[in-house]
């Protein structure tokens, strides 16, 4: 490559950024007309953001703060009146992303049985039984099976189970929100993780796959505080200080392992670390951060405590961070909860993600990735779609989906 198309090829990409960069305008705000608060979110937000008033889709969900929809409400009560919606719009574009608002179910049950299947899984057990006895034989005589035959025999078993969970309807449950990114597929197979059309996707065109965020919490207030600190933080950009927490474990390069991701969390200090208005702070063993020990918190991504927040951060106003474990956003409106999502955005954070249901460490945005996004200039819920890994599962994005934290490189 030469040096000048070193030169144009950035500069074409900041391009394309810019270009193509959501507007205002491109944002339907869902809200439940049952619940005033709703209601009342959804219009402040259009209001601060410059969203036009006819952006906002009230639909009755209920009027009490249910976390969870049936499977056949959420294709009903939501889905059809948003695909009925999004058909008004003269072009396909005119709408990119959902804004769901505190009062709006967060989970979507799983969809139960397929019918008629009965005698199909009888037959897949009765494979799978045998399987299971010739497995369990191999083991009884070890030397008479190779280590490829057990591995063959094992991805068999594991193929026929998930077959029997894909019938029976395990692992069909989601968050609302990942399912809403699919409202516009048409029919989709409902078993576990669809793949993200938007994932590194340059300009976010040539996909039906909508983005989706949502301002919910522990509070109406505190929801509130979600959209005035995003703006807030705008104003100046971003600064504070990012803590990171590794745990020091050996470097993988298979994708998706656990040293993979504590490869990317040591990766994003670096890149952070080239900053001037960001200060980097790390932590890299097993212990996490204590009390006391993260003021000024801008970005903040760690792990490993399940459901146990640990109170250690004193959030700037438009801090994004988020803690890469299990079932932390399964109590997303209750203030007493110690799962992170839930307690960080009690303690000040503006914008996180986590997990309604257990989603497998492959279904997060790698850490570097995410946050170069951010940093680059793009806006929360862009950043999000462009390294999620999956739609129709169980993340969700909480904060200002126009929120941009950063002024966008050149």
């Amino acid at each position: 490559m030469t040096i000048k198309a070193r030169k144009i090829i950035p500069f074409v990409l900041a391009c394309c950024t810019a270009a193509f960069a959501l507007e205002p305008n491109q944002v339907l705000v869902i809200a439940n007309s049952d619940v005033a608060e709703s209601v009342q979110i959804a219009g402040y937000y259009c209001k601060r953001r410059k969203v036009p008033r006819d952006n906002i889709l009230a639909l009755s969900l209920g009027n009490s703060l249910n976390d969870t929809i049936a499977r056949e409400d959420y294709d009903k009560k939501l889905a059809e009146p948003i695909r009925k919606k999004l058909n008004e719009y003269m072009f396909p574009t005119e709408i990119r992303c959902l804004l769901t608002t505190y009062g709006v179910p967060v989970k979507v049950t799983g969809r139960g049985p397929l019918t008629d299947q009965q005698d199909k899984v009888r037959k897949l057990q009765e494979s799978a039984k045998q399987l299971k006895d010739k497995i369990e034989k191999s083991k009884q005589n070890d030397s008479d099976v190779s280590a490829s035959q057990k591995q063959s025999l094992n991805r068999k078993l594991h193929e026929l189970q998930s077959e029997i969970d894909r019938i029976g309807g395990k692992e069909t449950n989601a968050s609302v929100d990942s399912e809403l990114s699919m409202v516009l597929h048409g029919d989709y197979e409902l078993y576990r993780w669809r793949r993200n059309q938007l994932r590194n996707n340059l300009i976010d065109l040539g996909s039906s796959t909508l983005m989706v965020s949502r301002i919910d919490g522990p509070g109406a207030d505190i929801v509130r505080g979600l959209i005035d600190k995003a703006i807030k933080a705008e104003t100046t950009s971003l600064k504070g200080v990012a803590y990171i927490d590794s745990r020091g474990l050996k470097k993988d390069k298979r994708p998706y392992t656990s040293g993979y991701f504590d490869r990317s969390l040591r990766s994003l200090a670096v890149l952070i670390s080239f900053r001037s208005d960001i200060t980097v702070k790390e932590e890299r063993t097993e212990k996490l951060f204590q009390p006391g020990e993260c003021p000024r918190t801008a970005i903040y991504c760690g792990w490993y405590s399940l459901k146990k927040y640990v109170d250690a951060f004193d959030f700037v106003d438009g801090a994004i961070g988020y803690h890469i474990a299990s079932l932390e956003a399964v109590d997303l409106r209750d203030p007493a909860s110690s799962q992170w999502c839930p307690a960080m955005l009690k303690d000040g954070i503006t914008a996180t993600l986590g997990a309604v249901a257990e989603p497998y460490i492959h279904s997060f945005p790698e850490p570097r990735a995410f946050f170069a996004e951010l940093l680059s200039g793009r806006c929360l819920v862009e950043a999000y779609y462009r390294t999620k890994p999956f739609n129709s599962w169980q993340l969700v994005l909480i904060g200002d989906p126009l929120y941009r934290p950063f002024k966008p490189t050149r």
